[in-house]
């Protein structure tokens, strides 16, 4: 009623906006309902505007009941009923009288509350009227469309209705026939069970079910017969006790729990609870048809009653696991119509639709997705397959005509177009150390398995695109909260024992992102760093993490970053990153955006650049050591090893006397010819002689482009004979060009004529 008030712009007397106050508090419990909504406290914000007298509310909502609401409450607990609909209890309490009795929805809170229901709807005649009142406090059943089915309304917590010209019975009738039709499924096993399960042959050792209880952190692992059928449970207690009595090599079948509760997918909360309780189990078992399908934990059942509450859709059954963290969703799919070209857009659906068709779940994982919600442009799209990645990724191959490259040893594969664009596919997997800082072992696992192996919570976040569920963003690990805080998260306390390549990677993403690592993370940073996990890490790796941190935009302040938690000294002893050096760093980074504001088209590598800054205070030896250990590759060793020479040239240019005058643009060119345009620019960062950068600026922009026009073909017309002479013709012939003595054929034809003598071999 409010609501066309506003909506037609009437104005309503004080004692209307009263009255209609009264119903909106009614409605709501005092606007402190689950369900009260945002335009609940416009609705009431608009009455008081217009002279709701809350006192007189108040009056009303908390009087007393009369001896006819006491009698008629006695009477709708006697004939209060429980049913069952999809799983979801609805109670149903009814009367008839001959008298009116006013208030009846206070009388309906009261008996939901006695009975402590979650659904209540009563029926009472008066005359010739059936007064219908509902309450739900569940999100299966929105009572208030339930009520749009008897001319009623409301909101999805409290409704009502009135009938008329209908017998009691006929309602009641014709209640029970629609709630079918409104209670959406109850929370059954299915919904919550994780999948797939590891689990333990029967013959299998104590020794093996400790190991694979650390190695995923189970509590609690099923044990299968020769029929993989579930024969036992066995509980990390139970494999404590016996290893303290060091009875590792016992099978588990001796030490097993055999007296377990098992559940069909269709079980319902109270048969978990039943068994969770009664039976004492840490996880049920979920079974269909003799075949173990899922199992459903402590923590499942309790994330579920303690959290919102919210089923996920059929997309998500089974396959998505929870863990840590209450699994949050939020569709993305309007972010993803405004965020991405439209082409991307339907590549994803496209990739759906393949997995849909070979009955895969699909998600988009890591940066793409976190770099979404940042609204921040990145087209790499990973995506995990919960299946064979692989097979997957030559099926949509096939329908887009589009090329596969497969790495069969860790089920990827790289789907590469005619145009150059590139997906990568990975198998859902889970990665376990053997020993710290070893590359991991890899097996086959769902979604969140895949994910709980990843570095920080913020690339955690997926993205479904099943067709049925495109766009449905799954968060097991407080992804979101993460990106909101600004702050940098690993997912448990050995991550970076288990990896010590993520304390690079942490101060990387904390500088390209502008974040800050969190007070816990940070701290098993400096705990890592000093067990010196780094130097159980191949130096190649580190070499990765190092190559994509001298590319980020905010260098300095990340090598300041890495200093400050030691992490440099892990490469050399002997490296630092103090403020000379910082200093170095940013006039090789003004030295490289002046090289890219002259549009030359050439590449060159800026990581390389600011590695030969990083090395820039090491010794000869220092850099080959260094230059070893991390592995460099060959060609780019070949460029640290200019280094010497590009400092020798520094000091040969500071002893450069004033009274010798401008060097020869060909002596310019002799100095910088041999060095990588990398080498340049840290020799143009590294020189305090504004000579030597203005002569650095002239061999960029000028002499390195000169040429000979001469070539072999007219020195032998000219008379001479090919060999090793004609090197020592075409340097006098640049260095002439380069000095502004040549210009033409010519005149480079005279030059050779007066220097040279055919057959000679030196100037004449």
């Amino acid at each position: 009623m409010t609501q066309l008030f506003m909506e037609r712009g009437l104005v309503p007397t004080a004692d209307e906006a009263t009255m209609m106050m009264l119903g909106l508090y009614e409605d709501t419990g005092h606007l402190l309902f689950s369900g009260t909504t945002p335009a609940d406290f416009q609705a009431a914000a608009f009455l008081l505007q217009h002279g709701a007298n809350l006192n007189t509310v108040a009056d009303f909502l908390v009087r007393e009941m009369t001896p006819e609401q006491v009698d008629l409450l006695n009477e709708l607990l006697k004939s209060c009923q429980k049913i069952i609909i999809n799983g979801v209890e609805i109670a149903i309490a009814y009367t008839s009288i001959d008298y009116y009795v006013g208030d009846i929805s206070s009388l309906v809170h009261k008996l939901k509350d006695i009975e402590n229901l979650n659904v209540l709807i009563v029926a009472v005649r008066m005359n010739d009227r059936i007064f219908l009142v509902g309450r739900s406090r569940i999100p299966e059943m929105h009572i208030g469309e339930f009520f749009q089915e008897f001319g009623g309304g409301g909101h999805a917590v409290a409704a009502s209705a009135t009938v008329r010209d209908l017998p009691l019975a006929q309602v009641l009738d014709r209640i029970e026939k629609l709630l079918p039709k409104h209670v959406r499924s109850r929370c059954e096993a299915r919904h919550l069970m994780s999948a797939p399960v590891k689990t333990l042959s029967a013959g299998s050792t104590v020794g093996s079910a400790r190991g694979l209880m650390t190695r995923f952190s189970f509590n609690a692992i099923p044990i299968l017969n020769d029929q993989q059928q579930v024969v036992g449970i066995i509980t990390r207690q139970v494999v404590e006790k016996a290893a303290h009595h060091k009875l590792l090599k016992m099978d588990v079948s001796e030490v097993m729990n055999t007296d377990f509760q098992l559940v069909a997918p269709e079980a319902s909360l109270t048969e978990l609870q039943q068994g969770i309780i009664e039976h004492n189990q840490r996880c049920i078992p979920v079974v269909d048809g003799g075949t173990l399908v899922g199992v459903v934990t402590r923590t499942d059942l309790l994330r579920y009653m303690l959290g919102d509450q919210q089923l996920p859709t059929d997309e998500f059954r089974g396959g998505s696991e929870r863990h840590g963290l209450q699994l949050k969703r939020k569709n993305l799919h309007r972010l993803l119509e405004t965020q991405l070209p439209e082409s991307v857009k339907q590549l994803l659906q496209q990739l759906g639709t393949v997995a849909d068709q070979l009955e895969l779940h699909i998600y988009l994982v890591g940066g793409f997705v976190r770099d979404l919600l940042l609204r921040k442009p990145n087209l790499d799209i990973d995506v995990v397959v919960e299946g064979d990645g692989i097979a997957f990724a030559e099926a949509f191959a096939a329908t887009m005509s589009c090329r596969v490259r497969a790495h069969e040893k860790f089920g990827t594969a790289v789907i590469v177009f005619s145009d150059g664009f590139k997906i990568d596919i990975a198998s859902a997997r889970l990665e376990y150390y053997d020993r710290p800082a070893v590359l991991p072992s890899v097996e086959h696992a769902s979604i969140r398995h895949d994910l709980y192996r990843r570095d920080f919570t913020i690339n955690t976040l997926t993205l479904s695109l099943n067709q049925e569920s495109f766009g449905q963003m799954l968060d097991f690990f407080g992804g979101q909260r993460d990106l909101k805080d600004k702050s940098i998260r690993v997912l448990h306390s050995l991550s970076f024992i288990e990896d010590p390549t993520r304390l690079f990677r942490a101060v990387r993403f904390e500088q390209r992102l502008g974040f800050s690592i969190g007070r816990q993370t940070e701290k098993l940073m400096r705990s890592a760093v000093r067990l010196k996990s780094v130097q159980k890490v191949a130096g190649l790796r580190i070499l990765h993490e190092l190559e994509q941190i001298l590319d980020e935009p905010r260098v300095v302040p990340a090598l300041d970053r890495l200093d400050q938690f030691e992490l440099l000294k892990f490469i050399d002893p002997q490296l630092r990153f103090n403020q000379q050096k910082a200093s170095l760093f940013v006039a090789a980074e003004r030295s490289s955006s002046w090289f890219d504001l002259l549009y030359t088209g050439e590449n060159y590598r800026r990581w390389l650049l600011y590695l030969l800054c990083l090395f820039d205070d090491l010794s000869v030896k220092g850099v080959e050591r260094v230059s070893r250990w991390l592995r460099v590759p060959a060609k780019d060793h070949l460029l640290l090893q200019q280094l010497p020479a590009a400092k020798q040239l520094l000091k040969l240019v500071k002893q450069r006397r004033d009274g010798q005058g401008e060097p020869k643009n060909s002596e310019i060119y002799s100095w910088l010819v041999d060095f990588s345009p990398e080498v340049i620019l840290y020799l143009m960062a590294r020189s305090e002689n504004e000579k030597l950068r203005k002569w650095i600026s002239l061999y960029i922009t000028s002499l390195r482009k000169e040429k000979v026009l001469l070539d072999g073909a007219d020195l032998i017309s000219l008379g001479f004979s090919p060999g090793r002479y004609f090197q020592e013709i075409f340097k006098v012939l640049l260095d002439a060009r380069l000095n502004c003595e040549v210009e033409t054929r010519e005149e480079e034809i005279l030059l050779v004529k007066k220097n040279f003598t055919v057959g000679g071999a030196s100037p004449s």
